[in-house]
């Protein structure tokens, strides 16, 4: 059976995609991730952490920024409630773990995310298995989520293709076909007749290297492996008419359009 893909319309107040997250700061990628795919993936399937994952990271992914959002920080502080000193991550020889020394009672931490960001991300593979992983996003097993458990995804998640659930082509080709998605307040302030869009793909020749490949959800065997994508942009209609008092050659030319000024 021939390749096709899945088109996911990520959006929702908050996304958080991690990548290089540590102890008391939770980073996010300013674009979704491959682990973060495979988890929401692996979550309508109804895998559990310990369960292979080797099928879902063989996809061919790739995303487009239609709304980039901006960074939201979460500030908070941790605090025993009978008010004892916090514990530490070392561990005493009977594998408990140890309280901090010198005693702390408050921990800060940080969690950042992404507030009403836009993204379309297409997943590649065999037409068959292509499709029951449509089905399962139609009737997910566990919740899904942006990143993070917190970060509930708005409807529509996945976007009906030319058959059905599932696109033909290539991911380049279907992130080039599927209709600008950012919401409706974000396209109002764009006159032009195209929009041009940040994207990544996977590609065995591509110049960059990101680590975000999933070894294991399984917490005793978490890791990462590295993968090699293509970065770029892709033009796409807005639906508005060219301005006909528009200075030849000048129309679509806006130096600051990507930034929302």
């Amino acid at each position: 059976m021939t390749d096709q893909c899945i088109v996911l319309r990520l959006a929702g107040p908050l996304q958080s995609w991690g990548v290089a997250s540590q102890f008391n700061e939770r980073r996010t990628a300013l674009a979704p991730t491959k682990s973060g795919m495979v988890g929401l993936l692996a979550a309508a399937l109804g895998r559990r952490r310990k369960d292979p994952i080797e099928d879902l990271v063989k996809l061919r992914m790739g995303v487009r920024s239609d709304q980039p959002g901006s960074l939201l920080r979460d500030y908070h502080t941790v605090s025993d409630h009978p008010g004892i000193p916090l514990l530490s991550a070392n561990l005493d020889a009977k594998g408990r773990q140890k309280r901090t020394s010198p005693k702390k009672y408050t921990q800060p931490t940080h969690r950042f995310y992404l507030e009403d960001a836009v993204f379309v991300a297409a997943l590649q593979g065999d037409g068959g298995f292509i499709g029951d992983l449509a089905h399962a996003l139609r009737h997910p097993v566990f919740p899904l989520a942006l990143g993070r458990r917190s970060c509930v995804p708005a409807q529509p998640l996945l976007l009906p293709g030319d058959e059905g659930d599932l696109w033909s082509g290539t991911v380049t080709s279907v992130l080039g076909r599927v209709p600008w998605q950012a919401s409706a307040h974000a396209q109002d302030r764009v006159t032009a007749v195209h929009v041009r869009l940040a994207a990544s793909w996977d590609d065995i020749d591509g110049e960059d290297l990101t680590s975000d490949v999933p070894v294991s959800f399984d917490p005793r065997r978490r890791g990462m492996q590295t993968r090699k994508v293509h970065s770029g942009w892709i033009d796409l209609p807005t639906g508005h008419e060219p301005d006909p008092d528009a200075e030849p050659g000048r129309a679509s030319h806006d130096p600051f359009e990507l930034l929302g000024w």
